[in-house]
């Protein structure tokens, strides 16, 4: 496959729901393939007045790489570390009564993003085989459990708010 036949493809795919890797990145990432020996130069192809193109096929590396890359994705639990956290345990002092109105508003976009996939989903279920159907419903099982995070962070916040408060008053009595 040609990069310009690979970028669609990646587009009609729509790999950006199922990976942290964006179609517009396809170029680089065959190039870099091409480098590390997983792709080898097939042909070159030319349809009408379209410049020429250079298709491209997976190497025996490329497919024992793949294999393994396959294996480990099925095998690894992956939970990367959130950025909130760190800001919700070193919270600002002197804007905490911000905090419904903020975790509010994450709730209320959670929510939107959520509503969004599922739509999404429900668009696009007739084209997708079981497997995929799985991993789109591994994605909204993950929206949903930060959103019932959130709502639980939300009902904490009375609480939250008052333990910086109270910390605050004892730092500056210190």
């Amino acid at each position: 496959m040609h990069g310009h036949g690979l970028l669609q493809l990646a587009e009609e795919e729509h790999i950006d729901l199922w990976t942290d890797f964006a179609s517009s990145a396809v170029y680089g990432a065959m190039k870099r393939l091409a480098a590390e020996g997983h792709i080898v130069e097939e042909r070159t192809e030319r349809q009408g007045n379209y410049p020429e193109r250079q298709v491209y096929r997976i190497s025996e590396t490329g497919e024992a790489a793949l294999g393994e890359l396959r294996r480990h994705g099925l095998a690894e639990i992956v939970i990367k570390p959130d950025p909130l956290d760190l800001a919700l345990a070193r919270l600002d002092p002197d804007r905490v009564e911000e905090l419904p109105a903020v975790f509010g508003e994450r709730l209320a976009r959670l929510r939107a993003a959520l509503a969004d996939y599922e739509k999404h989903l429900a668009q696009v279920a007739m084209y997708l085989t079981v497997a995929e159907t799985w991993s789109m419903r591994h994605q909204i099982s993950r929206w949903r459990g930060e959103i019932g995070w959130h709502q639980e962070l939300i009902a904490a916040l009375p609480e939250i708010i008052s333990d910086e408060r109270q910390r605050r008053s004892t730092k500056g009595h210190n």
